[in-house]
C-alpha cells in the first residue's frame, strides 16, 4: 500500500465515524447549538469549507504549485471557520448532510491527483490530508457523540 493509500484509508474510516455519529438525526437536532454557537449542520458546514479550501490546495500541489495561492492566509482559521459556517447556515440540515459526502469525494480525488511522494510525513499534502480530513472528523465526531449522550439522543 502506497503512502497515499494508508493515508486514505485512514480518513476513509474516520469519515465513516463522523457519518455514524451524525446518523439517525432529525431536521431539528441538527440546527440545535450545542457547542458555543456551533450546531450539527455549522460543523458539517465548517468541515465542507475546509474540503474545499484544500481540494484546490491538492489541485495546486499536483500541478507542482504552492498550495496556497499568492495572498490567501489562513492563519485566522476563526475567520475562516465563521465563513464556512454563514455559507451553509441558510441550507437545509439534510444538504449538508449530502454535500458532507460530495465535498469528502472531491476532497479525495483531488488528493488522488498527487503524486505519492508528496504525502511523506511533514509535506503539505500529507499535512492536508491529516488535518483537514482525518483529524478534522476525529475532532468533531466525539463532540457530537458526547452532545447525543448527554441529550439522550
Amino acid at each position: 500500500m502506497n503512502r497515499l493509500d494508508a493515508l486514505l484509508d485512514d480518513l476513509e474510516k474516520s469519515f465513516a465515524d463522523l457519518q455514524g455519529v451524525i446518523e439517525g438525526l432529525t431536521h431539528e437536532q441538527l440546527v440545535t447549538t450545542f457547542e458555543g454557537e456551533w450546531s450539527v449542520r455549522d460543523m458539517l458546514g465548517h468541515i465542507i469549507g475546509w474540503h474545499h479550501e484544500m481540494d484546490d490546495a491538492l489541485e495546486r500541489i499536483a500541478r507542482g504549485e504552492r498550495p496556497v495561492p499568492e495572498g490567501v492566509d489562513y492563519s485566522d482559521s476563526d475567520a475562516w471557520n465563521a465563513r464556512f459556517v454563514e455559507t451553509w447556515r441558510s441550507a437545509s440540515p439534510e444538504a449538508v448532510v449530502a454535500e458532507l459526502t460530495a465535498s469528502k469525494n472531491l476532497f479525495v480525488e483531488a488528493a488522488r491527483q498527487v503524486p505519492d511522494e508528496k504525502f511523506e510525513e511533514g509535506r503539505s499534502a500529507y499535512r492536508i490530508i491529516t488535518t483537514t480530513g482525518t483529524g478534522h472528523y476525529a475532532e468533531h465526531a466525539p463532540l457530537i457523540r458526547a452532545w447525543r449522550k448527554r441529550e439522550g439522543i
